[in-house]
């Protein structure tokens, strides 16, 4: 349990100058004055939160000056820390048929995302303690980011850049919400090297799983192989894009699982995946470089997934009526499988699990569905059944 000693000063006007509180944060605080030895988990249960989003609420109480001095009593809580890619994501819907070399009328937003990021907030939205590890520029991009992700994921340990660009991804998408083209600035994450993970070593050393996307330089997943070998500590590998499949490591021995796609999978292995043959074979060829559990998604044609102790099963994927937006959909798929595995489910129902919540993703608007809760989850999966 993750226990904080609180020193809450009392008083109607709490300190001179301070900024009033919100209302969550009012009701926080009480507790506090109550048991000022109150856990975050704790004070979530109490109050219907998840520990994140109580984190998060204590970091502003702190900052605002409602509470003053932290004491650490026990730290044995197991984080899930992401490193990789934290970007802002611009999205450009054209309104009509989309035509190249002229001027097309568009609607535009804004919101945060990359890979990394997304399956942190995933993973915060179903009720786990996450951690993310990213490099960023000290901009305004990042400044957005950081509100909007704060809630759901410990951003502490990012490394803020100086004179580098925050990660954006820019996704031009069609009327009916196909990727058209995407353009990617994603220097800053070369700035996510071993010295910084090293700098980390007391928090990856102790990590309940750790989770890096492609956006990292090769070395730096090397170094993330060999480190959650040595200390025991469960590897997920995330693909970006095909471009980037020469960035995993040489040896994959001991890494948990390889989440891909079927443009990864067949850039990788240098083949073409068109029978379900093809496809079981790329399963196998994965599970022979030493990974222990892998999935290749294929689109409309569902999921793959196996390993060398169950077998391989082939999951549909669940009908999706409308869909609003792709983007963000793969990374909600790979946030159930990493939740529904750590919550010991069979390989079915983990791929069944990324497939439902990535028909869920499709459906919103927002490259993480807003909904999403461990509960939630839960009623989808036994709707779809």
């Amino acid at each position: 349990m993750f226990k904080i000693c609180f020193s809450p000063i009392a008083g109607g006007d709490v300190l001179s100058g301070s900024e009033r509180m919100t209302e969550k944060e009012q009701l926080i605080f009480e507790f506090i004055q109550k048991d000022p030895y109150i856990s975050q988990q704790e004070l979530a249960e109490t109050v219907g939160l998840s520990r994140p989003s109580v984190a998060n609420i204590i970091s502003g109480l702190i900052k605002k000056g409602h509470i003053i001095g932290r004491a650490y009593i026990l730290n044995d809580s197991q984080q899930i820390v992401c490193i990789g890619g934290a970007n802002l994501d611009r999205k450009l819907q054209v309104k009509d048929k989309a035509q190249l070399g002229t001027s097309n009328p568009i609607e535009s937003s804004k919101s945060v995302g990359g890979v990394a990021r997304n399956i942190a907030e995933n993973l915060g939205r179903l009720g786990l303690d996450v951690t993310l590890l990213t490099a960023c520029g000290t901009d305004s991009d990042w400044a957005f980011i950081e509100e909007t992700s704060a809630l759901y994921m410990n951003l502490d340990q990012v490394s803020k850049i100086p004179g580098m660009a925050t990660g954006s991804y820019t996704a031009v998408l069609d009327r009916d919400g196909e990727l058209i083209i995407a353009l990617a600035d994603m220097e800053v994450y070369e700035e996510i090297k071993t010295e910084q993970l090293l700098k980390q070593e007391a928090l990856l050393s102790r990590a309940r799983c750790i989770v890096a996307d492609l956006n990292c330089p090769k070395e730096t997943l090397q170094f993330l192989t060999q480190f959650a070998n040595k200390h025991e500590r469960p590897l997920v590998l995330i693909p970006v894009s095909s471009p980037k499949m020469n960035r995993l490591p040489d040896d994959l021995t001991g890494v948990d699982w390889m989440i891909t796609n079927r443009d990864e999978s067949e850039t990788y292995f240098n083949i073409k995946i068109e029978t379900n043959q093809d496809w079981q074979q790329a399963i196998k060829s994965w599970l022979s470089r030493g990974v222990q559990n892998v999935i290749i998604t294929n689109g409309k044609n569902g999921a793959m997934i196996g390993n060398n102790e169950e077998g391989i099963f082939r999951i549909p994927a669940v009908p999706t009526q409308e869909i609003v937006d792709v983007t963000g959909a793969g990374d909600a798929f790979s946030s159930a499988v990493i939740f529904s595995w750590l919550d010991g489910k069979s390989l079915q129902d983990i791929a069944k699990a990324g497939a439902v919540n990535a028909s869920k993703t499709l459906q919103s608007a927002y490259t993480v569905r807003q909904d999403l809760t461990a509960t939630q989850l839960l009623k989808d999966m036994e709707e779809l059944s």
